[in-house]
């Protein structure tokens, strides 16, 4: 729910002419105005809005958010089914949800038993009717994420390593290139400590900025994204403060253990060796 109440028993009993308005429908009909208390008119019958529900999905699939929902016996009053067999007295859907998410298949079982029995069938029968598991769908389709997360994490990973041995790479080529600098500094009273501290800066600084110019471009990329059409039902991509934050940091771990063994071998550096070195 958005606003407002969801139908209740009462409502059924008394059949009371009473709405519950998806979040396309509220928005096409009360734009920029409340919905509850107004009254909309159903094939000549007033109905009273009541509730709007939350808006569900995202992009421009608006089935189900263009759906709205009345007490059952104002429906059979109000909207006789037609066409809907021999008999005119007849439901072709029914949409339930269990009081829990534990009580999925007790609920499923209940629901097959009763209709076997109205409709005179095995309710194990597979074939007696159609039916869609929402419940089971949700947790496919997790699974189905759950599996890509853990490739895109291990992608990830990769990516990472693969980055600190490039910077290993390079920081033991500076060391190589100034070898006679770090004896000049060790010879004038430089530290292990100074010595190495410089390296491990130095490394941590080219992890922090190869990273700020890749969220960077990530970021621009998103915002040229943002303005293109990819379709209906496909959202532009965008850019999460908190997932850009956690990338950075990790690759500023990343960089900063890379770091450590080019700046202890810097510091580990004998001074007359060091200034010898051609």
């Amino acid at each position: 729910m958005n606003e407002g109440r969801w139908i209740n028993q009462m409502d059924d009993a008394q059949k009371r002419p009473v709405i519950v308005l998806g979040d396309e429908a509220r928005r096409t009909l009360f734009l920029g105005r409340p919905a509850i208390g107004a009254t909309i008119l159903l094939n000549g019958v007033e109905f009273q809005v009541i509730g709007t529900l939350r808006r569900i999905g995202h992009g421009d699939n608006m089935n189900q958010n263009l759906q709205s929902y009345v007490p059952f016996h104002s429906m059979q009053d109000n909207f006789r089914p037609l066409n809907a067999g021999i008999e005119t007295d007849v439901i072709s859907f029914i949409n339930y949800q269990p009081k829990s998410r534990a009580l999925h298949e007790q609920a499923q079982l209940e629901v097959h038993k009763i209709i076997a029995r109205n409709h005179g069938f095995d309710p194990n029968s597979l074939d007696a009717f159609d039916e869609w598991d929402t419940v089971k769908t949700v947790d496919q389709i997790g699974k189905i994420f759950d599996a890509m997360n853990m490739f895109l994490g291990s992608v990830g990973l990769v990516t990472l390593a693969l980055g600190a041995i490039g910077i290993v790479n390079i920081m033991l080529v500076a060391v190589a290139d100034r070898t006679r600098e770090i004896g000049l500094r060790k010879a004038v009273g430089a530290t292990n400590t100074s010595i190495m501290f410089q390296f491990f800066v130095e490394g941590a600084f080219l992890t922090l900025l190869s990273g700020g110019i890749g969220i960077a471009g990530a970021a621009g990329l998103m915002a040229i994204l943002s303005g293109v059409s990819l379709g209906d039902g496909f959202d532009p991509p965008k850019l999460v403060a908190s997932t850009a934050a956690l990338a950075v940091v990790c690759l500023g771990v990343a960089g900063v253990g890379a770091g450590l063994y080019p700046a202890r071998r810097a510091a580990m550096l004998e001074p007359v060796e060091a200034l010898r070195k051609e």
